[in-house]
């Protein structure tokens, strides 16, 4: 059964997250991420879970390190500099092959920045933002029903694959409110302890878990990486998502994520209905990036058009994934927190 609720999507990714099984929630509030901090303390005693407000985002993710480590639905969110302090954790995380859910709800920067909606942690979240040799699964969602269906299968794949799972929104996604809709509850007592997680019992030939990402023998450390490296190679063949609207084979293509794609859509539209040819792949996984379709679509395109709100940084992965010279490669966008609206795009693109 399902019901359909109006709320902010800071609340939604809240009450998605409830409804997953997430019951331990450790955060530190910051603009514009803070309701989800806020919902959360005001919904998990309701459903038995634990809310913790860390003394800072270095805290919380270590706190949520803790409770994945155990096997536990946990998770955080954040925005732009809070995520940038939760990185070292991330990579431990990640290095440890511990699974978890993180929100990053972008603003601008660099530095403080301001409060206003971004993209520019787009760097930062596919190309690993920590140190090492690391992957993150990013989900990109572009309206607030998106960020509730995608929720379950951030936990799902999370633990599938055990590893950090993020998903990207925008100060608008967070801020705005919509109607959505949503599944019933997953009983968390249903949710199996992974045979990985610390307990502090003895198992596995009287050996206790320990998940550390620390290994100061060289050759082992080297096989974990290229274990790691394996299982990013599988996650790339099975987990890339994407969408598309458009014509089949457009003169102009046009690669937009996030709530831009949201509102290139509704440029597009009217582009449609005045004969152009031209379409939209909107990636809804930013890694892994989604390269063969963006490829395929791009095959007969002479244009290709990035809309970003940021001063450029998705148009390098779609360069590389075309990887044709002979392609007219456009970036048009908006660094610090200036929004796009569908007029801006439609009279951009057809100047162009």
């Amino acid at each position: 059964m399902s019901e359909r609720i109006l709320m902010k999507g800071n609340e939604a990714v809240g009450e998605a997250a409830v409804r997953a099984g997430c019951r331990l929630y450790f955060g530190y509030p910051i603009t514009p991420a803070s309701e989800i901090a806020e919902y959360m303390a005001y919904r998990l005693p309701q459903v038995g879970g634990t809310f913790v407000q860390a003394e800072s985002e270095v805290s919380a993710v270590n706190m949520v390190y803790g409770a994945a480590a155990a096997g536990k639905y946990a998770m955080t969110a954040s925005s732009s500099p809070g995520f940038s302090l939760m990185q070292e954790a991330i990579s431990y995380m990640a290095g440890a092959e511990v699974p978890a859910v993180l929100v990053n709800v972008v603003r601008g920067g660099p530095g403080l920045g301001d409060i206003q909606p971004a993209q520019s942690d787009y760097f930062q979240m596919t190309k690993g933002g920590g140190h090492g040799d690391y992957r993150l699964l990013v989900f990109a969602p572009y309206t607030i029903q998106e960020v509730v269906n995608l929720m379950p299968t951030a936990y799902e794949l999370a633990f599938k694959y055990r590893n950090p799972v993020v998903l990207a929104l925008d100060g608008l996604i967070g801020q705005m409110m919509e109607a959505v809709e949503f599944t019933d509850f997953r009983n968390p007592d249903e949710i199996p302890i992974p045979e990985w997680a610390v307990s502090g019992k003895f198992r596995h030939g009287g050996k206790k878990n320990i998940n550390t990402s620390l290994d100061l023998i060289p050759e082992k450390l080297e096989a974990h990486n290229w274990k790691l490296q394996k299982k990013y190679s599988e996650i790339e063949e099975k987990e890339t998502r994407f969408s598309y609207f458009g014509v089949d084979n457009p003169e102009t293509l046009v690669v937009a994520y996030g709530t831009v794609a949201r509102v290139a859509m509704s440029a597009l539209k009217k582009l449609l209905n005045a004969g152009r040819s031209i379409g939209i792949l909107r990636p809804i996984t930013l890694w892994p990036f989604p390269k063969q379709a963006l490829a395929e679509k791009a095959r007969h395109a002479k244009r290709i058009v990035v809309l970003e709100m940021s001063s450029g940084q998705m148009i390098e992965d779609v360069k590389l994934s075309v990887f044709d010279p002979n392609k007219q490669y456009e970036f048009y966008g908006h660094p610090g927190g200036v929004t796009f609206t569908p007029t801006e795009i439609e009279e951009y693109l057809v100047r162009g």
